[in-house]
């Protein structure tokens, strides 16, 4: 089942199954709404709301209460980087304001020029959960979407806290739907190929057995630290191929055309474009 957050012609966002090529109205504002649902699984699977035609795809959850990153969680990427394989996972957070939808615009930031890609697999929460069992954590994933964590490699890089580098308003693709794991070999553990590529040349390629820490592990780990709610999200983390670690070093510019596949979940596709310096009045 996939279910995605559009925006229509009046303005506003709504969840939807998209089944095909129509997309059927579940009756909440957003998935992350639909997950706040216990049963939202049985919802979003037999509602027969009437179609409804959709003016883009916003973010598939637009302001989940987290959005929990992991760093460092492919064995080529970590290499890569000139490190050990970790312990445990990285953990930093990035802000709902980062988030746009799979076809939106990135905004460059004018106080950066090292602007770099990381596409990833996006964990989406469907239960409630503190310090999860293995079987509870493998029941709180409603999904999986696409999403690649921009990331400002100079101000990533000015303290050895990676927050300010990762969390640019307008800057992460997030969609353009969420898969529920019944359709996805493996499962909670799916096995896919991510694929990332800038200006149609590809520039990263894994699959996600490569990852350290998985989908579950993930799971049960944060859920250790903080309860994790319905829409939450986990960021698994990139595979080798950043453009920080390529010699010499390239970075988005504008104009720039940055798109994220993960075989099926589909396809995110963002053009980099300077973002408006005007200030905000507050």
């Amino acid at each position: 089942m996939k279910l995605a957050t559009i925006r229509t012609a009046g303005g506003r966002t709504r969840a939807v199954r998209v089944d095909g090529d129509t997309l059927v109205d579940l009756g909440h504002a957003d998935v992350g709404e639909l997950l706040a649902r216990p049963d939202w699984a049985e919802h979003a699977a037999r509602a027969e709301g009437g179609a409804v035609e959709s003016a883009g795809f916003a973010p598939v959850v637009p302001r989940p209460g987290k959005v929990i990153c992991i760093g460092l969680n492919y064995r080529k990427h970590i290499l890569e980087m000139g490190r050990e394989l970790p312990e445990h996972p990285t953990l930093f957070a990035k802000y709902p304001e980062a988030l746009i939808g799979a076809y939106d615009e990135i905004q460059l930031p004018p106080e950066s020029d090292q602007v770099d890609w990381e596409a990833e697999l996006a964990v989406v929460i469907g239960r409630r959960v503190r310090r999860a069992t293995e079987a509870q954590a493998d029941a709180a994933i409603a999904g999986f979407a696409v999403l690649n964590d921009v990331t400002m490699r100079d101000w990533q890089y000015r303290s050895p806290v990676w927050l300010q580098g990762k969390t640019w308003e307008a800057s992460t693709p997030f969609g353009p739907y969420l898969v529920t794991p019944g359709d996805l070999p493996g499962g909670t553990r799916p096995s896919l190929t991510l694929t990332g590529s800038v200006d149609g040349e590809v520039v990263q390629r894994a699959d996600t057995a490569d990852l350290v820490f998985d989908p579950v592990a993930l799971v049960r780990y944060v859920s250790t630290i903080l309860t994790l709610e319905p829409g939450d999200v986990i960021a698994t983390g990139t595979p080798g191929g950043v453009g920080h670690a390529r010699k010499p070093a390239r970075y988005l510019a504008g104009g720039s055309v940055l798109a994220t596949e993960i075989t099926g979940l589909g396809r995110s596709e963002s053009k980099a474009v300077a973002e408006p310096v005007a200030g905000v009045a507050l």
